[in-house]
């Protein structure tokens, strides 16, 4: 057996995948998230470890003892500031933070080699404007800053006590020189920290050290390696195999992402499309990010009191449907790609006296959709060639979506075995990789498809026109926010 574990935002997942990559069990453990003041977005680094530690013992204790090695991902930017003894200083700023706008401009300003090297336009959601907003408001907190992690590499820590991190999610601190694939000196200069600061960097499938005695004993395994692993998006990528040039997918979790894996380092920061690592040796990937797409569907639950993610969605299928004129701009977090706004903000727009739940539901899901495809093309501008994307995350269960994403994108969205649980398997397929050995192709191969959703033509016409909308409408209300 082999062990993945996600540190997610809303959750800690745990998978477990046999000698053969078959996913065999799944559990996880819920995280709270606090947002103490408007566009803040903080966790507590032991909330992570203590969710670990309640996934991994859901999990069938006679499966834990077969255990060979663990594979870690995890969600990418979040700033976890550690002192001389290692201990949290503050609460992690996450990814979805975006109180750092005015240190995103002076760094952009100052510094154009977040540009040339990092490959990425300074944004709030990455690490390094985070540590400079610490630097300015909070300097007595940033003068004990002895190491910063990354969510995922803090478990690592409380794992086996080593400080190490993987390429995939290194690169998305702007930090490193991302063709080079190693930190730059330059860059961390510029937020007043060192290479000291950082832990050392390691391809996806390495392994960085082995599991303490004492976590060993807690999870009923031995004292086996764990590996590198990756960011969530590329290790979901490992998962489902998109590993080559030009192979995609579209990731339906808490944030929205298209992952378009590639032989060579490219980038267009101009279109807010980020440029990073992949989670396996000389493979890199450009990636659209928009802050909200799931968490859209659980914020309209919440506004209609539904019941449940699924239930609004049966409702927006059966009693709404494509016809509707409601409209949802989803930024509730602000946006990423390609508008590069953390002000921007969530809007229904359109309602009427007969707007209720179903079309509240329909609005959410093609929001979210219209969002994911301003991303993608931002992404096809860059050069990319995309035939079909497969689909990973929670939202991964709902067809109907994909029925609105394959109109909306144009592509056909593929669904494959263990794509629900996303980066968790990913990360168990890189624990058996660096395990087992054997090529790339063959230990990374694209899960088994259940399905292939194809756009249909009569959604086509009826969605680009909301489409169209969509756009003007943030265009007319971008000044407002």
């Amino acid at each position: 057996m082999f062990l993945g574990i996600d540190i997610g935002t809303s959750s800690v997942k745990a998978a477990l995948i046999d000698e053969a990559g078959r996913q065999v069990e799944v559990s996880q453990a819920e995280l709270p998230i606090s947002r103490p003041k408007p566009l803040w977005s903080e966790q507590n680094p032991s909330d992570w470890w203590t969710a670990t530690n309640m996934a991994v013992a859901k999990l069938d204790v006679n499966r834990r003892h077969q255990v060979k090695a663990v594979g870690l991902s995890g969600q990418m930017h979040g700033a976890t500031l550690l002192d001389k003894s290692l201990a949290p200083i503050r609460p992690a700023i996450l990814w979805n933070d975006g109180r750092s706008f005015e240190e995103c401009r002076d760094l952009q300003e100052s510094t154009p080699a977040f540009v040339s090297k990092g490959g990425n336009l300074v944004m709030p959601g990455f690490t390094a404007p985070k540590l400079e907003w610490v630097r300015r408001h909070e300097p007595s907190a940033f003068e004990k800053v002895h190491k910063v992690l990354l969510p995922k590499d803090y478990v690592r820590l409380r794992m086996t006590g080593d400080l190490a991190s993987d390429m995939s999610d290194s690169s998305g601190t702007l930090w490193m020189d991302v063709e080079v694939r190693t930190w730059s000196e330059e860059l961390l200069a510029a937020c007043g920290l060192t290479v000291d600061h950082m832990p050392k960097l390691y391809e996806g499938h390495e392994v960085t050290g082995v599991l303490r005695q004492e976590a060993a004993e807690a999870w009923g395994m031995d004292r086996v390696p764990v590996v590198a692993g990756g960011g969530d998006n590329a290790a979901g990528a490992a998962g489902v195999g998109v590993i080559d040039e030009g192979e995609a997918l579209l990731s339906l979790g808490t944030s929205g992402v298209i992952f378009v894996a590639g032989n060579t380092f490219r980038s267009n920061p101009d279109s807010a499309a980020h440029a990073f690592c992949h989670a396996l040796p000389d493979r890199w990937h450009l990636m659209s990010v928009m802050l909200s797409a799931a968490s859209c569907l659980d914020w309209a639950v919440k506004l209609t009191g539904t019941s449940d993610a699924g239930e609004l969605v049966k409702l927006a299928q059966t009693e709404a449907g494509l016809a509707g004129s409601e409209q949802f701009l989803p930024y509730l977090s602000g946006e990423r790609t390609p508008h590069n706004n953390p002000h921007a903000s969530g809007v229904l727009f359109g309602l009427n006296h007969d707007s209720g739940s179903a079309q509240i539901g329909q609005a959410v899901l093609e929001g979210v959709a219209f969002g994911m495809a301003d991303g993608f093309r931002a992404l096809v501008e860059s050069g990319v060639d995309v035939h079909s994307i497969s689909v990973i995350g929670g939202g991964a269960q709902s067809t109907y979506w994909g029925r609105i994403l394959s109109a909306v994108l144009d592509r056909p969205m593929v669904y494959r075995d263990g794509a629900a649980t996303g980066p968790a398997y990913g990360a168990a397929r890189l624990a058996r990789y660096a395990s087992m050995g054997g090529s790339v192709e063959e230990m990374f191969e694209a899960p088994e498809v259940l399905q292939i959703v194809e756009p249909k033509e009569s959604d086509r016409d009826r969605l680009a026109p909301k489409y169209e909308k969509f756009g003007v409408l943030y265009r007319i209300l971008k000044d407002t926010f």
